[in-house]
């Protein structure tokens, strides 16, 4: 008889944190220095490196989807029961109970197209803390700071929309009428 039950783990922050200041750097030289800055909740990277594909001079965020690992329980048998010439028992099966730890769905990094910071002046960020407000989702002062409560704003549109990031993503600025839509040439 096999018994499974699986047991969701959550992502270890503490580690997540040390990749973020010691190994990750910044978009520009400019950017606050990553070992003084707080990191952006759920993003690893802010970068000008992006995914492998990424077109040169774009900047980046990238978010991890932890790996699922359930625990599976099973009795497995070491020793078969005796069994008499006249098919009674005389002698039970023994079974051992053997844990494991089995990856279900592996860790992901999501990359996500961001605007570049030199896009991020006090002009688009009040543009954007007011696009935010229309939407329900900002109730903070027209500052045109890129501050907590800016931030927490975008983390709660985009997670409505599957992005469970602080960072402003470019397909939500395009959404919000901040960023063009690029055209399609006709043909």
């Amino acid at each position: 008889m096999t018994q499974a039950f699986s047991l969701k783990t959550q992502p270890a922050r503490f580690p997540l944190l040390l990749v973020v200041v010691f190994g990750l750097g910044a978009c520009d030289a400019d950017s606050p220095d990553p070992t003084t800055a707080p990191p952006e909740p759920g993003v690893m990277a802010a970068t000008r490196d992006g995914p492998a594909d990424a077109p040169e001079g774009s900047c980046w965020g990238k978010t991890v989807s932890p790996a699922v690992v359930e625990r599976v329980t099973e009795q497995v048998q070491i020793k078969a029961a005796k069994v008499n010439s006249d098919g009674t028992i005389a002698s039970l099966p023994v079974y051992r109970t053997e844990e494991r730890q089995v990856i279900v769905t592996p860790r992901r990094d999501n990359w996500f197209e961001t605007p570049c910071p030199d896009v991020l002046t006090p002009e688009f960020v009040s543009s954007l803390q007011r696009a935010l407000q229309a939407r329900g989702n900002y109730t903070g002062k027209i500052s045109g700071s890129l501050d907590a409560k800016t931030r927490s704003a975008i983390q709660r549109l985009q997670r409505n929309e599957g992005l469970d990031s602080a960072v402003l993503a470019i397909s939500t600025a395009r959404m919000l009428g901040l960023i063009a839509v690029p055209r399609v040439p006709a043909g």
